[in-house]
């Protein structure tokens, strides 16, 4: 990804052959715990899509999400949402990368890992990136997603 790159992160793009579509397959083609998966998940905040990259080990709850952002609902973008936000598949969203901006959450479980990795905007194509580059390249807002 030309846009790591441009922001000084040295990460490599890694094809799999296995699917990463899921964070438990992502985690077992890369050897790493699920929690390390950032996933990008597309939701609708009042309507709008909102991205929320999450630890792999969680799942989001959506009332929690929304009282959290002011919103009055959030619900699942569809595949034909997704897409439209982000430009790629449902199951390989990055987190960056997007036709145009798109308000961004994340889970601030991610912290607990040293190494995350994220899709590469296809279900077989992930890069490794620390928490931190994350946040900042991405410009997202800290969440808790899930009550312990």
């Amino acid at each position: 990804m030309d846009i790591l790159e441009t922001h000084g992160l040295h990460s490599q793009v890694r094809t799999l052959t296995d699917s990463t579509r899921t964070a438990a397959e992502a985690a077992a083609a890369l050897g790493c715990e699920v929690g390390a998966i950032a996933s990008s998940l597309v939701f609708l905040a009042d309507g709008e899509p909102i991205l929320v990259l999450t630890s792999g080990s969680h799942r989001v709850d959506t009332d929690l999400l929304a009282r959290q952002i002011g919103a009055a609902a959030i619900t699942r973008a569809d595949a034909a949402r997704v897409r439209e936000a982000t430009g790629q598949p449902i199951g390989g969203v990055a987190p960056l990368g997007h036709p145009s901006p798109v308000t961004t959450y994340i889970d601030v479980e991610l912290k607990k890992h040293g190494e995350l990795w994220a899709a590469a905007g296809t279900p077989h194509s992930v890069f490794e990136i620390s928490y931190d580059d994350l946040r900042s390249l991405t410009g997202a807002t800290e969440v808790t997603v899930e009550e312990n």
